[in-house]
Parts: C-alpha cells; sequence; structure tokens
C-alpha cells in the first residue's frame, strides 16, 4: 500500500506509474452491475472524523460526497469507502 500511496500523492504526468479509477467510476460500474448505494451512517462517519482530527496528522482528511466517505492526504483522494447492496429489480 505504501507504493500506492506514494503514487497517488508525489508523482504527477509520466511519473505516475498507476492511474487508479476514481470513485465515480466505481460508482458507475457498480450500478451498471445491478447495485444500488447505500446512505453512509453519519453517527459512524462523526465518529471516525472526530479520531482523525484529534489522533491523526493534519494534512490527513476525511470528507464526505454523496454517500462516499474519501480519505486522503493534502487534498488527494486516495481511498472512497461506500456501501453497497443487490438492486431490487
Amino acid at each position: 500500500m505504501e507504493r500506492e500511496v506514494l503514487n497517488i500523492v508525489a508523482c504527477e504526468g509520466s511519473k505516475r506509474i498507476v492511474r487508479p479509477e476514481t470513485y465515480k467510476q466505481w460508482q458507475i460500474r457498480n450500478r451498471r452491475a445491478g447495485f444500488r448505494q447505500l446512505p453512509l451512517d453519519y453517527e459512524v462517519v462523526n465518529k471516525i472524523k472526530n479520531k482523525v482530527k484529534m489522533e491523526y496528522h493534519p494534512n490527513f482528511m476525511l470528507n464526505e460526497d454523496g454517500h462516499w466517505m474519501l480519505q486522503g492526504w493534502k487534498g488527494r483522494i486516495m481511498f472512497g469507502t461506500a456501501c453497497w447492496a443487490p438492486s431490487k429489480t
């Protein structure tokens, strides 16, 4: 995981080895595969935000976008977390 983070945070242009798909691309892919996104549990999200604020480096970020919880470093998103369930058809 160390190399993945380094690639996202420190590399630009041709120096970037891997260009991972964005969380929004995964959202489209999951919906096309027959899943629906569930809302975040805001009580859990707030607990995590408080822990990050108190115990993590100030450059570590935790944000929300729709039903996604996004984690990153210095404004760059590294991970997107969401909950999915099969669509009712």
